[in-house]
């Protein structure tokens, strides 16, 4: 049985929502799951002074929130975040930055990686996003498992480094998220699955 770790990072739902499919097909292939969100790093005020913000907040406030400790239980890992100016969330890059003991310790290694986004706007800096998050996993010295073109729905959503998600004004998803979030987690776990036989 593979270990998945989902972390990430939710302002408005929509990532979290992608979370809960990646952690909902990983488990019908037989994998182990922690889905964690990352602390909340934003002042309260500011998070209070959206509504949608605030409401989703509220919404994960009883679920598990992610520790490095999760990452050394993993034997695959997939991040998510919202774009933001082209990159990762300032909360995503907090939890990052207390990885590293288990860095220093090589524990972050020789791991499956992958990685999923969200943005308002077509163009909004996904590819970038997953691309920053690719370049973490270098410096973890993780295998980076991309979706590329391997599957034909992935002409869909164009993007070969992660599954990306253009929100518009909706925080749900479709058929063609559900499909490509499915696609990556297999990989990912296909991947893995190879590395431990």
């Amino acid at each position: 049985m593979t270990n998945l770790a989902i972390i990430y990072y939710s302002s408005y739902g929509t990532t979290h929502r992608m979370a809960q499919r990646v952690a909902e097909a990983a488990e019908k292939q037989g994998a182990d799951v922690r889905l964690r969100h990352v602390a909340e790093t934003a002042p309260s005020e500011v998070v209070e002074g959206q509504e949608a913000w605030a409401a989703h907040r509220r919404e994960v406030e009883d679920q598990p929130v992610a520790t490095p400790e999760d990452l050394d239980w993993a034997d695959a890992v997939v991040f998510g975040s919202p774009t933001r100016y082209g990159h990762v969330t300032s909360q995503l890059q907090a939890f990052i930055d207390t990885l590293g003991p288990l860095w220093g310790q090589g524990k972050l290694a020789d791991k499956v990686y992958t990685a999923f986004t969200s943005s308002q706007t077509k163009h909004g800096g996904q590819e970038s996003t997953l691309l920053a998050m690719h370049t973490t996993f270098c410096h973890f010295g993780g295998i980076i498992v991309p979706p590329g073109y391997t599957d034909q729905l992935k002409f869909n959503d164009g993007n070969p480094y992660g599954v990306g998600k253009v929100t518009g004004q909706s925080t749900e998803l479709n058929d063609d998220d559900y499909a490509a979030l499915d696609h990556l987690v297999a990989r990912a776990l296909t991947v893995a699955g190879k590395l431990a036989s």
